[in-house]
Protein backbone atom coordinates (compact mmCIF):
# COMPACT_ATOMS: atom_id res chain seq x y z
CA UNK A 1 0.00 0.00 0.00
CA UNK A 2 2.79 2.40 0.91
CA UNK A 3 4.48 1.78 -2.45
CA UNK A 4 1.25 2.48 -4.32
CA UNK A 5 0.63 5.71 -2.39
CA UNK A 6 4.17 6.86 -3.14
CA UNK A 7 3.61 6.19 -6.85
CA UNK A 8 0.41 8.24 -6.80
CA UNK A 9 2.13 11.09 -4.95
CA UNK A 10 5.03 11.11 -7.44
CA UNK A 11 2.57 11.15 -10.34
CA UNK A 12 0.60 14.07 -8.90
CA UNK A 13 3.79 16.01 -8.18
CA UNK A 14 5.03 15.52 -11.73
CA UNK A 15 1.71 16.66 -13.21
CA UNK A 16 1.67 19.69 -10.92
CA UNK A 17 5.15 20.66 -12.13
CA UNK A 18 4.03 20.41 -15.76
CA UNK A 19 0.93 22.51 -15.03
CA UNK A 20 2.96 25.21 -13.28
CA UNK A 21 5.20 25.49 -16.35
CA UNK A 22 2.22 26.27 -18.59
CA UNK A 23 -0.10 28.18 -16.24
CA UNK A 24 -1.57 31.40 -17.60
CA UNK A 25 -0.42 34.76 -16.20
CA UNK A 26 -2.33 36.12 -13.19
CA UNK A 27 -5.72 37.20 -14.49
CA UNK A 28 -6.20 40.00 -11.99
CA UNK A 29 -2.71 41.48 -11.87
CA UNK A 30 -3.99 44.73 -13.41
CA UNK A 31 -6.65 45.18 -10.70
CA UNK A 32 -6.04 48.58 -9.08
CA UNK A 33 -6.00 48.94 -5.31
CA UNK A 34 -9.20 50.68 -4.18
CA UNK A 35 -8.99 53.36 -1.50
CA UNK A 36 -10.42 52.36 1.89
CA UNK A 37 -13.78 53.69 3.00
CA UNK A 38 -13.02 56.91 4.88
CA UNK A 39 -15.44 56.30 7.76
CA UNK A 40 -14.45 52.70 8.42
CA UNK A 41 -10.78 53.62 8.01
CA UNK A 42 -11.26 56.21 10.74
CA UNK A 43 -12.95 53.63 12.98
CA UNK A 44 -10.05 51.21 12.49
CA UNK A 45 -7.56 53.96 13.32
CA UNK A 46 -9.55 54.85 16.44
CA UNK A 47 -9.46 51.27 17.69
CA UNK A 48 -5.67 51.04 17.37
CA UNK A 49 -4.96 54.52 18.77
CA UNK A 50 -3.60 54.38 22.31
CA UNK A 51 -4.29 57.99 23.28
CA UNK A 52 -6.22 57.99 26.59
CA UNK A 53 -8.52 60.85 25.54
CA UNK A 54 -9.40 59.67 22.05
CA UNK A 55 -12.93 60.32 20.73
CA UNK A 56 -14.40 58.94 17.51
CA UNK A 57 -16.48 61.70 15.90
CA UNK A 58 -16.79 59.94 12.56
CA UNK A 59 -18.88 56.92 13.46
CA UNK A 60 -22.51 57.05 12.34
CA UNK A 61 -23.80 55.26 15.41
CA UNK A 62 -25.29 56.37 18.72
CA UNK A 63 -23.08 56.21 21.79
CA UNK A 64 -23.79 56.69 25.50
CA UNK A 65 -21.97 59.09 27.83
CA UNK A 66 -19.09 56.61 28.07
CA UNK A 67 -18.79 56.44 24.25
CA UNK A 68 -20.14 52.88 24.36
CA UNK A 69 -22.77 51.33 22.08
CA UNK A 70 -26.24 51.43 23.62
CA UNK A 71 -28.47 48.39 23.16
CA UNK A 72 -32.03 49.68 23.45
CA UNK A 73 -33.90 48.18 26.44
CA UNK A 74 -36.82 47.34 24.15
CA UNK A 75 -34.46 45.43 21.85
CA UNK A 76 -33.16 43.44 24.82
CA UNK A 77 -36.73 42.62 25.79
CA UNK A 78 -37.71 41.59 22.24
CA UNK A 79 -34.57 39.46 21.96
CA UNK A 80 -35.49 37.58 25.13
CA UNK A 81 -39.02 37.03 23.84
CA UNK A 82 -37.62 35.47 20.68
CA UNK A 83 -35.25 33.26 22.68
CA UNK A 84 -38.19 31.98 24.72
CA UNK A 85 -40.44 31.40 21.70
CA UNK A 86 -40.44 27.67 20.81
CA UNK A 87 -41.85 28.41 17.35
CA UNK A 88 -38.82 30.45 16.24
CA UNK A 89 -36.67 28.52 13.77
CA UNK A 90 -33.93 29.22 11.24
CA UNK A 91 -35.85 28.49 8.07
CA UNK A 92 -35.79 30.77 5.03
CA UNK A 93 -37.99 33.85 5.02
CA UNK A 94 -40.00 34.61 1.89
CA UNK A 95 -37.93 36.36 -0.80
CA UNK A 96 -39.65 39.67 -0.08
CA UNK A 97 -39.19 39.31 3.67
CA UNK A 98 -41.22 38.72 6.81
CA UNK A 99 -44.74 39.90 5.87
CA UNK A 100 -45.68 41.07 9.38
CA UNK A 101 -42.53 43.19 9.44
CA UNK A 102 -42.82 44.81 6.01
CA UNK A 103 -46.49 45.66 6.57
CA UNK A 104 -45.74 47.28 9.93
CA UNK A 105 -42.74 49.13 8.51
CA UNK A 106 -44.92 50.58 5.75
CA UNK A 107 -47.52 51.74 8.30
CA UNK A 108 -44.75 53.41 10.29
CA UNK A 109 -43.49 55.58 7.44
CA UNK A 110 -46.77 56.32 5.62
CA UNK A 111 -49.10 56.35 8.63
CA UNK A 112 -51.55 53.61 9.56
CA UNK A 113 -54.47 55.63 8.17
CA UNK A 114 -52.76 56.57 4.91
CA UNK A 115 -54.86 55.98 1.78
CA UNK A 116 -51.94 54.18 0.11
CA UNK A 117 -52.01 51.64 2.96
CA UNK A 118 -55.80 51.24 2.93
CA UNK A 119 -55.83 50.86 -0.86
CA UNK A 120 -52.89 48.40 -0.82
CA UNK A 121 -50.90 50.58 -3.21
CA UNK A 122 -47.51 50.06 -1.57
CA UNK A 123 -45.10 47.37 -2.77
CA UNK A 124 -42.94 46.61 0.27
CA UNK A 125 -39.94 44.29 0.50
CA UNK A 126 -37.42 43.62 3.25
CA UNK A 127 -33.89 44.78 2.44
CA UNK A 128 -30.37 44.67 3.79
CA UNK A 129 -30.85 47.87 5.79
CA UNK A 130 -30.99 51.25 4.05
CA UNK A 131 -28.08 50.51 1.74
CA UNK A 132 -29.88 47.46 0.38
CA UNK A 133 -33.07 49.47 -0.03
CA UNK A 134 -31.23 52.16 -1.99
CA UNK A 135 -29.54 49.54 -4.16
CA UNK A 136 -32.70 47.55 -4.83
CA UNK A 137 -34.64 50.73 -5.57
CA UNK A 138 -31.91 51.83 -7.97
CA UNK A 139 -31.92 48.45 -9.72
CA UNK A 140 -35.69 48.59 -10.12
CA UNK A 141 -35.67 52.12 -11.54
CA UNK A 142 -32.75 51.31 -13.82
CA UNK A 143 -34.75 48.48 -15.35
CA UNK A 144 -38.33 49.74 -15.32
CA UNK A 145 -38.51 53.54 -14.95
CA UNK A 146 -39.64 55.51 -18.02
CA UNK A 147 -36.50 57.61 -18.29
CA UNK A 148 -36.19 60.78 -20.35
CA UNK A 149 -32.57 60.97 -19.29
CA UNK A 150 -31.11 58.16 -17.22
CA UNK A 151 -29.65 60.02 -14.27
CA UNK A 152 -30.29 60.41 -10.56
CA UNK A 153 -29.83 63.77 -8.87
CA UNK A 154 -28.15 63.66 -5.45
CA UNK A 155 -27.93 66.53 -3.00
CA UNK A 156 -24.57 68.26 -2.72
CA UNK A 157 -23.39 66.95 -0.31
CA UNK A 158 -25.02 63.61 0.44
CA UNK A 159 -24.20 60.34 2.18
CA UNK A 160 -21.02 59.25 0.43
CA UNK A 161 -22.36 55.77 -0.40
CA UNK A 162 -25.09 57.23 -2.61
CA UNK A 163 -22.38 58.07 -5.15
CA UNK A 164 -21.39 54.40 -5.29
CA UNK A 165 -24.81 52.75 -5.18
CA UNK A 166 -26.43 54.29 -8.24
CA UNK A 167 -23.60 53.88 -10.77
CA UNK A 168 -23.29 50.26 -9.62
CA UNK A 169 -26.93 49.87 -10.62
CA UNK A 170 -26.32 51.46 -14.02
CA UNK A 171 -27.63 54.95 -13.18
CA UNK A 172 -25.21 57.88 -13.58
CA UNK A 173 -25.33 60.39 -10.73
CA UNK A 174 -25.41 64.19 -10.88
CA UNK A 175 -25.79 66.66 -8.02
CA UNK A 176 -28.15 69.48 -7.14
CA UNK A 177 -27.32 72.42 -4.84
CA UNK A 178 -28.40 71.81 -1.27
CA UNK A 179 -25.98 73.24 1.28
CA UNK A 180 -24.98 76.90 1.46
CA UNK A 181 -21.57 77.24 3.18
CA UNK A 182 -22.06 80.97 3.63
CA UNK A 183 -25.17 80.58 5.78
CA UNK A 184 -24.35 77.04 6.97
CA UNK A 185 -27.92 76.29 5.93
CA UNK A 186 -30.11 75.24 3.03
CA UNK A 187 -29.37 76.63 -0.44
CA UNK A 188 -33.11 76.72 -1.09
CA UNK A 189 -33.35 79.03 -4.15
CA UNK A 190 -30.63 77.05 -5.95
CA UNK A 191 -32.34 73.79 -4.94
CA UNK A 192 -35.63 74.94 -6.47
CA UNK A 193 -33.89 76.16 -9.63
CA UNK A 194 -32.27 72.74 -10.05
CA UNK A 195 -35.68 71.07 -9.80
CA UNK A 196 -37.10 73.45 -12.40
CA UNK A 197 -34.19 73.10 -14.81
CA UNK A 198 -33.85 69.32 -14.71
CA UNK A 199 -35.38 67.34 -17.58
CA UNK A 200 -39.00 66.27 -16.99
CA UNK A 201 -39.47 62.98 -15.13
CA UNK A 202 -36.06 63.24 -13.46
CA UNK A 203 -35.29 61.24 -10.31
CA UNK A 204 -34.26 63.23 -7.23
CA UNK A 205 -32.93 61.54 -4.11
CA UNK A 206 -34.29 63.33 -1.04
CA UNK A 207 -33.41 62.81 2.63
CA UNK A 208 -36.67 62.37 4.54
CA UNK A 209 -35.27 63.94 7.73
CA UNK A 210 -31.94 64.64 9.45
CA UNK A 211 -30.07 65.18 6.19
CA UNK A 212 -26.78 63.27 6.13
CA UNK A 213 -24.23 64.81 6.46
CA UNK A 214 -25.44 68.39 6.92
CA UNK A 215 -28.27 68.06 9.45
CA UNK A 216 -30.04 70.80 7.47
CA UNK A 217 -33.68 70.01 6.64
CA UNK A 218 -36.20 72.06 4.66
CA UNK A 219 -39.05 73.64 6.60
CA UNK A 220 -42.57 72.35 6.00
CA UNK A 221 -43.21 75.32 3.73
CA UNK A 222 -40.05 74.60 1.75
CA UNK A 223 -40.93 70.91 1.46
CA UNK A 224 -44.30 71.98 0.05
CA UNK A 225 -42.59 74.13 -2.58
CA UNK A 226 -40.29 71.24 -3.52
CA UNK A 227 -43.30 68.93 -3.88
CA UNK A 228 -45.11 71.46 -6.07
CA UNK A 229 -42.20 71.75 -8.52
CA UNK A 230 -41.64 68.00 -8.60
CA UNK A 231 -45.30 67.40 -9.36
CA UNK A 232 -45.36 70.07 -12.07
CA UNK A 233 -42.23 68.65 -13.73
CA UNK A 234 -43.25 65.02 -13.35
CA UNK A 235 -40.17 64.27 -11.23
CA UNK A 236 -39.80 61.14 -9.09
CA UNK A 237 -38.94 61.35 -5.38
CA UNK A 238 -36.47 58.74 -4.17
CA UNK A 239 -36.70 59.18 -0.38
CA UNK A 240 -33.96 57.89 1.90
CA UNK A 241 -35.42 57.59 5.42
CA UNK A 242 -32.63 56.49 7.74
CA UNK A 243 -33.53 58.54 10.83
CA UNK A 244 -37.30 58.45 11.44
CA UNK A 245 -37.83 59.26 15.11
CA UNK A 246 -34.10 59.52 15.69
CA UNK A 247 -33.99 63.05 14.26
CA UNK A 248 -36.44 64.81 16.57
CA UNK A 249 -37.69 62.08 18.91
CA UNK A 250 -41.06 62.11 17.12
CA UNK A 251 -41.80 59.25 14.71
CA UNK A 252 -44.78 61.09 13.22
CA UNK A 253 -43.03 64.42 12.79
CA UNK A 254 -39.99 62.89 11.12
CA UNK A 255 -42.24 61.24 8.50
CA UNK A 256 -43.90 64.56 7.58
CA UNK A 257 -42.14 65.11 4.25
CA UNK A 258 -42.87 61.61 2.95
CA UNK A 259 -46.52 61.82 3.98
CA UNK A 260 -46.93 65.29 2.48
CA UNK A 261 -45.55 64.10 -0.85
CA UNK A 262 -47.99 61.18 -0.75
CA UNK A 263 -50.83 63.58 0.02
CA UNK A 264 -49.88 65.69 -3.00
CA UNK A 265 -49.61 62.59 -5.21
CA UNK A 266 -45.92 63.03 -6.00
CA UNK A 267 -44.69 59.67 -7.34
CA UNK A 268 -42.19 58.19 -4.92
CA UNK A 269 -40.46 55.35 -3.18
CA UNK A 270 -39.01 55.19 0.34
CA UNK A 271 -35.83 53.48 1.53
CA UNK A 272 -36.15 52.68 5.22
CA UNK A 273 -33.62 51.62 7.84
CA UNK A 274 -33.85 50.58 11.48
CA UNK A 275 -30.11 50.80 12.09
CA UNK A 276 -30.20 54.15 13.85
CA UNK A 277 -33.64 54.39 15.46
CA UNK A 278 -33.51 50.84 16.87
CA UNK A 279 -29.74 50.53 17.25
CA UNK A 280 -29.79 47.45 15.00
CA UNK A 281 -26.71 48.44 12.99
CA UNK A 282 -25.33 44.95 12.57
CA UNK A 283 -28.67 43.25 11.91
CA UNK A 284 -28.97 45.07 8.56
CA UNK A 285 -32.73 45.47 8.74
CA UNK A 286 -34.49 47.77 6.31
CA UNK A 287 -37.28 47.96 3.75
CA UNK A 288 -38.07 49.39 0.35
CA UNK A 289 -41.56 50.78 -0.25
CA UNK A 290 -42.71 51.78 -3.74
CA UNK A 291 -46.03 53.60 -4.02
CA UNK A 292 -48.05 52.54 -7.06
CA UNK A 293 -51.12 54.11 -8.71
CA UNK A 294 -53.21 50.99 -8.01
CA UNK A 295 -53.33 47.76 -6.04
CA UNK A 296 -52.67 45.84 -9.25
CA UNK A 297 -49.69 48.04 -10.04
CA UNK A 298 -48.24 47.42 -6.58
CA UNK A 299 -48.55 43.67 -7.13
CA UNK A 300 -46.67 43.92 -10.44
CA UNK A 301 -43.93 46.04 -8.88
CA UNK A 302 -43.55 43.65 -5.95
CA UNK A 303 -43.25 40.69 -8.32
CA UNK A 304 -40.32 42.34 -10.09
CA UNK A 305 -38.69 43.37 -6.81
CA UNK A 306 -38.90 39.72 -5.80
CA UNK A 307 -37.05 38.70 -8.97
CA UNK A 308 -34.32 41.28 -8.36
CA UNK A 309 -33.99 40.36 -4.67
CA UNK A 310 -33.79 36.64 -5.48
CA UNK A 311 -30.77 37.26 -7.72
CA UNK A 312 -29.12 39.56 -5.17
CA UNK A 313 -29.63 37.92 -1.76
CA UNK A 314 -32.12 35.08 -2.37
CA UNK A 315 -33.75 35.59 1.04
CA UNK A 316 -33.30 38.31 3.67
CA UNK A 317 -32.00 37.58 7.19
CA UNK A 318 -34.62 36.74 9.78
CA UNK A 319 -33.43 37.90 13.21
CA UNK A 320 -33.62 41.66 12.76
CA UNK A 321 -36.95 41.35 10.98
CA UNK A 322 -38.40 39.32 13.83
CA UNK A 323 -37.13 41.83 16.38
CA UNK A 324 -38.66 44.80 14.57
CA UNK A 325 -41.87 42.91 13.85
CA UNK A 326 -42.31 42.31 17.58
CA UNK A 327 -41.54 45.94 18.43
CA UNK A 328 -43.76 47.42 15.72
CA UNK A 329 -46.74 45.10 16.19
CA UNK A 330 -46.88 44.81 19.98
CA UNK A 331 -48.49 47.91 21.50
CA UNK A 332 -46.51 47.76 24.75
CA UNK A 333 -43.17 47.22 23.02
CA UNK A 334 -43.95 49.94 20.49
CA UNK A 335 -44.59 52.48 23.24
CA UNK A 336 -41.37 51.45 24.98
CA UNK A 337 -39.48 51.84 21.70
CA UNK A 338 -40.83 55.36 21.29
CA UNK A 339 -39.49 56.13 24.76
CA UNK A 340 -36.06 54.77 23.83
CA UNK A 341 -36.08 56.90 20.69
CA UNK A 342 -36.92 60.00 22.73
CA UNK A 343 -34.01 59.15 25.03
CA UNK A 344 -31.53 59.01 22.13
CA UNK A 345 -32.85 62.03 20.26
CA UNK A 346 -33.19 64.05 23.46
CA UNK A 347 -29.62 63.33 24.49
CA UNK A 348 -28.30 64.41 21.09
CA UNK A 349 -30.31 67.64 21.26
CA UNK A 350 -28.97 68.27 24.76
CA UNK A 351 -25.42 67.55 23.56
CA UNK A 352 -25.84 70.16 20.83
CA UNK A 353 -27.07 72.74 23.34
CA UNK A 354 -24.23 72.02 25.76
CA UNK A 355 -21.57 72.15 23.03
CA UNK A 356 -23.00 75.48 21.85
CA UNK A 357 -22.93 76.80 25.42
CA UNK A 358 -19.35 75.69 26.00
CA UNK A 359 -18.13 77.30 22.79
CA UNK A 360 -20.00 80.58 23.16
CA UNK A 361 -20.29 81.22 26.89
CA UNK A 362 -17.48 79.33 28.57
CA UNK A 363 -14.70 79.27 25.98
CA UNK A 364 -15.72 82.51 24.22
CA UNK A 365 -14.78 80.90 20.90
CA UNK A 366 -14.76 83.44 18.03
CA UNK A 367 -17.36 82.95 15.30
CA UNK A 368 -21.01 82.05 15.03
CA UNK A 369 -21.82 78.57 16.35
CA UNK A 370 -25.60 78.68 16.02
CA UNK A 371 -25.50 76.00 13.33
CA UNK A 372 -24.76 73.46 16.08
CA UNK A 373 -28.24 73.90 17.55
CA UNK A 374 -29.97 74.68 14.26
CA UNK A 375 -28.90 71.46 12.57
CA UNK A 376 -30.72 68.23 13.36
CA UNK A 377 -29.66 64.62 13.82
CA UNK A 378 -26.42 63.01 14.88
CA UNK A 379 -23.93 65.06 12.85
CA UNK A 380 -22.52 68.56 13.05
CA UNK A 381 -21.49 69.88 9.64
CA UNK A 382 -19.41 72.89 8.62
CA UNK A 383 -18.74 71.98 5.00
CA UNK A 384 -15.01 72.54 5.18
CA UNK A 385 -12.24 70.20 4.18
CA UNK A 386 -10.83 68.62 7.30
CA UNK A 387 -7.90 70.21 9.04
CA UNK A 388 -5.22 67.77 10.08
CA UNK A 389 -3.82 69.97 12.82
CA UNK A 390 -1.09 68.47 14.97
CA UNK A 391 -2.67 65.01 15.04
CA UNK A 392 -1.99 63.88 11.48
CA UNK A 393 -4.18 63.03 8.48
CA UNK A 394 -6.33 60.26 9.93
CA UNK A 395 -8.37 62.09 12.55
CA UNK A 396 -11.46 63.18 10.65
CA UNK A 397 -13.89 62.53 7.84
CA UNK A 398 -13.35 64.61 4.72
CA UNK A 399 -16.00 67.29 4.23
CA UNK A 400 -16.48 68.57 7.76
CA UNK A 401 -18.91 66.03 9.27
CA UNK A 402 -18.57 65.24 12.96
CA UNK A 403 -20.78 63.17 15.23
CA UNK A 404 -22.42 64.81 18.22
CA UNK A 405 -24.13 61.68 19.60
Amino acid sequence: MARRLNQIADHLQANQTKMSDTIAPERFEATPLAPPDSIFKLTAAYKTDTHPNKINLGVGAYRDDDSKPWVLPVVKKATQLLLNDPTVDHEYLPITGLPEYTAAAARLVFGKDSPVIAEERVASVQTISGTGANHLGALFLSKFYGWNEKRVYLSDPTWVNHHAIFPQAGIPAATYPYYDPQTIGLAFPAFIDALKNAPPRSVFLLHACAHNPTGVDPTHEQWGAVADVMLAKGHYAFFDSAYQGFASGDLEGDAWAVREFVRRNVPLLVCQSFAKNAGLYGERIGALHIVAPSKEGAARIKSQLSVLARAEISNPPAHGARLMSLILNDEELFEEWKGDIRTMAGRIIDMRKELHRLLTEELKTPGNWDHIVNQIGMFRYVGRARSHGPWGPDVGVSGGRAGVG
